[in-house]
């Protein structure tokens, strides 16, 4: 998934009445002002009304469901046949902006902006994306994406990222 292919979608959705939040390490370069790595997918968070919306027009460009274990009604990804994925994380929340249904995003997550190849987009903010990137086993993308989070925003890394930290302290 490159950046155009990920403007090409924002602007789709945008064509349809969608507004999108870009997730995951789209977010992190976009934060960070340039690409800094390759990225197998496009992490999205949208409201979870318009699922059936974004099939429809998804799968009239030849996206299909790709399974995962971890596939539900809130969060599922699609892929066509050149490669290109989109990981689509689904919300609701009430009047009073309570998560009601979905990915347990905050609220105030979902408040960033950031640009890709100078469009301007919606993002995680630069500390909700540290926080999403902690409680699991993380990879050296993980760190990658923390790191640059943290030094451009002067942010604390998380302690499961001690073992790269030393790492690099030994280089």
């Amino acid at each position: 998934m490159n950046a155009n292919d990920v403007i090409e979608l924002i602007k789709l959705f945008k064509q349809h009445g969608i507004e999108i939040i870009i997730d995951g390490g789209w977010a992190v370069d976009a934060l960070f002002g340039k690409q800094t790595r390759l990225h197998a997918d496009l992490d999205i968070a949208v409201e979870h009304k318009f699922v059936s919306q974004i099939r429809e027009i998804l799968e009239a460009r030849g996206y299909r469901d790709v399974p995962r274990d971890d596939t539900r009604d809130c969060n599922f990804v699609l892929g066509d046949e050149q490669g290109r994925q989109i990981d689509i994380h689904t919300f609701t929340f009430d009047e009073n902006g309570k998560l009601i249904f979905g990915i347990e995003y905050p609220f105030d997550s979902l408040n960033g902006s950031a640009e890709i190849n100078n469009y301007p987009v919606r993002c995680i903010t630069p500390e909700w994306l540290v926080k999403f990137h902690t409680g699991y086993q993380v990879d050296e993308n993980d760190y990658h994406d923390v790191k640059l989070l943290c030094e451009k925003f002067n942010l604390e890394i998380p302690t499961e990222y001690e073992e790269f930290i030393a790492r690099d302290k030994k280089l």
